[in-house]
């Protein structure tokens, strides 16, 4: 099913939600079940006929084994009512969509009493990463499986947005890479990554105030700006108090420094906020410099 009554009636609900919790993790924990029990799991961890004669299952005890070297922090057997940390279950999830097939019924084997397989990779992991986005999107989780089965964040509307189709040619490699880093790591559903995307995008902030010629670091920035808005405008004016408070943010808080006296941003909505904030003015100067955006 793609969307049910209440999605086509009302809406989806916005995917704010970044702790799985106990009513998630027993339905993601029903998916990963079936398809131990149905064999999807055997593209990667097969059982294979006592004759010989080929696969007809998922080998649950390897598939136990190397998840649990894969993912150290899983435990064994999983439990519907004991929910692992969001992050590893993001990872068991990953691990599973790497090892899925759609499994292929072959002959008959009477005297097992079981069917030789064989798996369709693509089919298998449409079906599982479909499965896994459908609850997410009903509990409005703000993860999902991409095509390749990888865990990544949704973004809120107002940063995806932004970040979606910006470009960045700068002039200067290092600059460019800094934005690249920060687009991409603010998509991770890890904590420290998106901290990280939030340093990034400061300190391709820095660089990009000495992208123009000038004599000194504030001269260059001023020509940078005096680019984007009529120098003597109100909105030149407006772009500098912007500029000084966005480094005024960078200098207070615990972003691009960790020295004491800074203070540290006790939540991913701040890292969030700011990342918006900083991330439309860096693509407003590229665009108005014409360096992308």
């Amino acid at each position: 099913m793609s969307t049910y009554f209440t999605e086509r009636e009302y809406g989806a609900r916005p995917a704010t939600i970044e702790i799985i919790d106990e009513r998630l993790w027993a339905g993601l924990y029903s998916l990963i079940q079936t398809r131990i029990g149905n064999g999807s799991f055997g593209l990667r961890f097969p059982e294979q006929c006592p004759d010989g004669n080929g696969p007809c299952g998922c080998d649950e005890q390897a598939f136990r084994q190397v998840l649990g070297a894969e993912v150290p922090w899983i435990e064994w057997p999983l439990f519907p009512n004991e929910v692992p940390d969001t992050p590893v279950i993001l990872d068991l999830l990953e691990f599973c969509a790497s090892a899925v097939g759609e499994p292929i019924q072959g002959a008959y084997h009477s005297y097992y009493r079981h069917h030789h397989l064989s798996w369709n990779r693509d089919a298998g992991l449409a079906r599982f990463v479909s499965d896994v986005n459908l609850q997410f999107r009903r509990n409005a989780v703000a993860y999902e499986l991409t095509a390749t089965g990888q865990a990544r964040r949704v973004l809120p509307q107002a940063i995806a947005n932004t970040i979606g189709w910006a470009l960045f040619h700068t002039g200067d490699a290092e600059t460019d890479g800094l934005l690249e880093a920060a687009r991409q790591r603010i998509l991770s559903p890890k904590p420290d990554d998106r901290r990280d995307a939030l340093e990034k995008l400061w300190d391709a902030f820095e660089r990009m105030k000495t992208l123009e010629a000038g004599a000194d670091k504030r001269a260059q920035a001023d020509a940078l700006l005096d680019r984007i808005a009529a120098p003597d405008s109100s909105f030149r004016q407006a772009l500098g108090r912007e500029a000084a408070e966005l480094t005024k943010i960078g200098n207070s808080f615990r972003i691009r420094h960790s020295e004491t006296t800074q203070e540290a941003l006790t939540s991913l909505d701040q890292v969030d906020y700011l990342f918006a904030r900083m991330f439309a003015f860096v693509r407003m100067t590229l665009k108005g410099t014409s360096r992308g955006g």
